[in-house]
């Protein structure tokens, strides 16, 4: 009898190679470990060092198919102070512009490209050495944001699931994403000063693609761009202050994660975009970069740390790398370094703010500047394109 299928654990194709089929390039066509050793994206090697009685099963993920030269020579983010935009305001209804690399590479050239970046870099570094429960900052716009996730949540328990034969793809997803659609604006209305009501007009574009694709019934780190897009726009209005960050990161984005990862089991939906387990995880990139800064100069969590389910029982609500490394053992099976190689691998930097270092560098290169990503990613007047020396 045929074990039964993992229900997280996406279906491997019959054109997918196997699990031992590596790049033919400076790997072994047998074992599939590397012949030819490549620095990590995020220590050098000589620094590494495995958990006590842990004994890695295969060679290091980095070596696998994802960008790690252009990582490596990626310098680190810098958080950047966002502009607010002044009056008259022109507020337009955003579109797509990213239809290559080329348009990828004028892009990170752009102010836009280089100041959103740095405002994820601010949000990470807002919330360096705090626990999540520590005491912050809950601005009205912070409570308004947090009510409007609450609001969320409890429509999923408002729409179950239908009985389906598929793992993948629950179809009362689109019931949810329509309610959305019909009612998301007025909630976003209620928590912008009456000279921005205009802008729901860019704005909620961001913030319906916030919460996965209702037609393929997926989500993916494009998604989550867009609603770190959405807090962005928010902060180029002066909605949100730079004081407002802690609480951003601490109860607006925590309580994302939690409506983020109750649609993905309730509804099932696909990773959209996923590397597979060659990719950092299937759905989110950000809560472990704000995880890991949480982190940096801890007392007595390294990296390492996360192979003792003592430390993430404990700790996985106060920490998001922890918690974020929890659920994925919780939803997929089998050994941890096969499933989740690279996070396997990162568990062997020395230190956290290597880590968090590497994350921000891996997140621009990863995402940022991936044409699958940011094809679907909107411009307007508060996120501009500024592709200059393309025709139009």
């Amino acid at each position: 009898m045929e074990p039964p299928k993992d229900q997280h654990t996406p279906e491997k194709s019959s054109t997918d190679p196997p699990s031992s089929a590596y790049p033919p390039s400076g790997c072994c066509t047998n074992c599939g470990g590397p012949t030819i050793s490549e620095p990590s994206p995020l220590a050098s090697l000589p620094e590494m060092s495995p958990p006590p009685n842990y004994r890695p099963i295969r060679a290091p993920a980095i070596n696998l198919p994802h960008n790690s030269q252009a990582i490596i020579l990626s310098p680190v983010p810098h958080a950047e102070q966002v502009p607010v935009v002044s009056p008259p305001y022109q507020f337009e209804c955003p579109v797509k512009r990213i239809h290559s690399p080329d348009d990828i590479r004028r892009f990170q050239e752009s102010p836009s490209f280089k100041n959103f970046l740095g405002f994820v870099v601010s949000l990470s570094e807002s919330i360096r050495g705090h626990k999540i429960s520590d005491p912050c900052l809950v601005s009205p716009t912070v409570a308004a944001v947090v009510s409007i996730l609450e609001t969320l949540l409890q429509w999923i328990d408002e729409i179950p699931p239908v009985q389906m034969s598929s793992r993948y793809g629950n179809i009362s997803f689109r019931s949810w994403h329509e309610r959305l659609a019909q009612r998301g604006e007025s909630l976003i209305l209620e928590l912008l000063p009456d000279e921005f009501k205009g802008s729901t007009i860019e704005i909620v574009p961001y913030f319906f693609d916030s919460f996965g694709n209702s037609s393929r019934i997926d989500y993916g780190t494009g998604h989550e761009t867009n609603f770190a897009a959405w807090l962005y726009c928010l902060a180029r209005m002066g909605v949100i202050k730079e004081e407002d960050y802690h609480g951003v990161v601490a109860r607006v984005f925590v309580k994302y994660l939690e409506l983020m990862r109750k649609l993905q089991m309730v509804y099932c939906l696909e990773p959209a975009g996923s590397h597979g387990v060659w990719g950092l995880d299937d759905y989110h990139f950000l809560p472990f970069i704000f995880g890991s800064s949480q982190l940096v100069d801890h007392k007595y969590m390294k990296p390492k740390s996360i192979h003792n389910d003592d430390i993430l029982d404990n700790f996985s609500a106060e920490y998001m790398y922890l918690s974020c490394i929890a659920f994925v053992k919780k939803v997929k099976k089998g050994l941890f370094a096969e499933h989740s190689p690279l996070l396997d691998d990162i568990s062997g930097v020395p230190n956290w703010k290597k880590v968090n270092s590497g994350l921000l560098k891996m997140y621009k290169v990863e995402v940022l500047e991936k044409v699958p990503i940011m094809q679907h990613f909107l411009f307007g007047c508060l996120i501009k394109c500024n592709l200059v020396g393309r025709e139009e």
